[in-house]
This record gives structure tokens, sequence and C-alpha cells, in this order.
């Protein structure tokens, strides 16, 4: 008896931890997903980008700049730009989405996640995000890396009709 309680207790656990390592494992490699439309965009190509912005991040906190704006139905290059010593990301959203996101980093500040509307940069490096505004209202992005989020790590995006 007590050997099938290890056995069915030892699947619990085996099953549990599959599944937290499924959660941190970024799906890079695998084939692309049509992209979804979100509240604030949805994910753009390359050959509609007619304007990048350059977001610089930096180890005090702070994007720049932390508020741009774009007229709905431009595609944007994002170039992200880590300043800083530590690792630093970019995550578009509302305030509801980032604050959600925000609370689960806290929670699994190791959690590995890859989603057209973010864009992480290790130390000295850069990345770009390709994001289509076709919906108008004032949206928001933030590093969601645990501490940085609650530091004030944050910016606005308007979007214009």
């Amino acid at each position: 008896m007590k050997t099938l309680k290890f056995i069915a207790s030892s699947a619990l656990l085996m099953g549990a931890t599959a599944g937290f390592a499924h959660q941190n494992t970024p799906h890079k490699g695998y084939a692309a997903m049509p992209a979804q439309q979100q509240e604030w965009g949805i994910a753009g190509q390359a050959k509609d980008a007619r304007r990048t912005i350059t977001l610089r991040m930096t180890d005090d906190m702070r994007f720049t700049p932390s508020h741009f704006t774009v007229k709905q139905g431009e595609t944007v290059r994002l170039r992200v730009e880590n300043k800083g010593q530590v690792m630093h990301e970019v995550v578009l959203g509302t305030p509801d989405t980032l604050e959600q996101h925000a609370q689960m980093m806290v929670k699994f500040p190791n959690m590995e996640h890859d989603e057209p509307h973010m864009a992480h940069v290790g130390p000295g490096k850069r990345g770009d995000l390709l994001w289509h505004f076709n919906r108008a209202g004032q949206f928001d992005f933030a590093c969601l890396i645990a501490g940085h989020y609650q530091a004030g790590m944050r910016g606005t995006i308007t979007v214009t009709p």
C-alpha cells in the first residue's frame, strides 16, 4: 500500500512539475501562432513598419521616452535598447493586463514568455517589437520583471484616430 501511495504521489508531483516547466519554456522554434487581436492592437509585419521609435531602458527603472503617440492604423517598429546592467523588457497592454502580469512575475520571477507584444532585452543589447496599432485609445507599456514595474518602470502610448 505504501508503494502505491508513493507511485501516486510521484505521478502527481511529476505532472505538476511538468506543467510548471512548460509554463516556463519559451515556444521559440515552433510554428508561429496566428496574430491575435488585443485591446491595444495586433502584431505587425516588418514590411508594414513606416516608422521606428526607440525606447531606451535604464537601471533607474525608467523608459525614455515614457510616452509616445501613433496614429490608428500605423505599424511601428519599437526598437528597445537596454542601456542598463540588468535584464529589462517591454510589454504592451492595458493597466489591468499589465498589473495582472506583474503580479504573476512577482510570484514566478523566472517565468519565461514570448509573445508578439513583448521584447526581452539583455544588458547592453537591443531588440525590436513590431506592432500594428489598429485601435484608438490610451495604452501602456511596462517592464514586468519583478520589482521593475513596482519601481515605476512604465509608460503610455496614445493612439489617435
